[in-house]
């Protein structure tokens, strides 16, 4: 048995700061931004939360799989952004949904953790432990940014994106992952309940920093590279894959990962241009997209991938 996505949904807030906004924040501008990363505008929080955000994606995912809250036997959130420590976030999400017969917990994988969530879930249905997984993926990353940090500021958004997937027969799944714990000082987050931590307006710490090069160079390798993995013990070659549904962290990393591969960049749908990096929320909110768009038919194939803080990446490789 494996899991089967059977339904999708997200939420982004409706409040936006486009480039323009952000040059009156920081020493940038439009062309600046759009150049070296592709986004153009990143929706903010104002009355939302991650758990708001999460209840609002998982009841959109819920609708599109004709899914009753009673049905679920897990809820699995991947965030870091919550604003809730206790209870976690998937308890809240059960809370307003009412799925009484679901157990919760969250997992944090930042960017790539959709995927790891996926994979969780995975595993389970396999085991024959849950047969009906909510999975979500949310982020409230403008509580983390420091919006005089231009290395920063540009590139995060918040939002949510949830899918459903049901205990199947039949169809393939073949992920691989993997993680540095080396490399993370290129993206980090210092918890601002630590002991010892600097005065409020000295804590630099609890704002993301960023190796902007380092994760760069790391994406463009690591990336493709493992897509190849994933690909190889499936028996089908990147021509076969009909969409890469990427982490959505930077335009050129997206390019220069369809370059590597060969593949045709029609093939890799972007909406980073609208969101930003929403990281555990970007594959789930795009792939809610190209579902409601009608672009996936039954039987596509698709690979999902992601890549980020830890540093942990990974891909999947599944049928629609």
């Amino acid at each position: 048995m494996i899991g089967k996505i059977c339904g999708t949904g997200s939420y982004v807030p409706a409040h936006f700061l486009d480039n323009n906004d952000l040059s009156k924040m920081v020493d940038t501008n439009d062309e600046w931004i759009r150049e070296r990363t592709g986004v153009v505008r990143r929706h903010i929080i104002e009355e939302e939360t991650t758990v708001s955000m999460s209840v609002e994606a998982a009841r959109r995912a819920l609708e599109n799989s004709d899914t009753a809250p009673e049905e679920l036997d897990l809820i699995l959130v991947s965030t870091f952004t919550s604003e809730v420590m206790l209870p976690c976030t998937a308890c809240e999400v059960q809370k307003e949904l009412g799925a009484v017969n679901a157990t919760g917990f969250d997992l944090n994988a930042a960017c790539t953790g959709f995927l790891f969530a996926y994979n969780t879930a995975q595993a389970y249905i396999a085991s024959g432990v849950y047969k009906t997984i909510l999975l979500i993926g949310a982020e409230s990353l403008s509580n983390t940014v420091n919006w005089e940090d231009r290395g920063t500021c540009i590139l995060f958004g918040d939002g949510a994106g949830a899918a459903v997937l049901k205990a199947e027969e039949g169809t393939f799944y073949q992920p691989v992952t993997h993680s540095d714990g080396s490399l993370g000082d290129a993206l980090t987050c210092m918890s601002r309940h630590r002991k010892y931590r600097p005065a409020e307006e000295e804590d630099l710490d609890s704002y993301m920093h960023m190796n902007g090069q380092a994760v760069f160079k790391f994406a463009v390798r690591r990336v493709p590279e493992v897509i190849g993995e994933a690909l190889e013990g499936t028996g089908f070659s990147v021509s076969d894959i009909d969409y890469f549904i990427l982490h959505q962290a930077n335009k050129r990393i997206v390019e220069s990962v369809a370059k590597r591969l060969k593949a045709e960049i029609g093939k890799f749908p972007m909406n980073l241009q609208e969101y930003g990096n929403t990281s555990s929320a970007s594959i789930p909110i795009l792939l809610d997209e190209v579902n409601r768009k009608g672009m996936l038919k039954k039987g596509d194939k698709l690979v999902m991938a992601g890549f980020g803080a830890g540093l942990s990446w990974g891909a999947v490789c599944l049928e629609w």
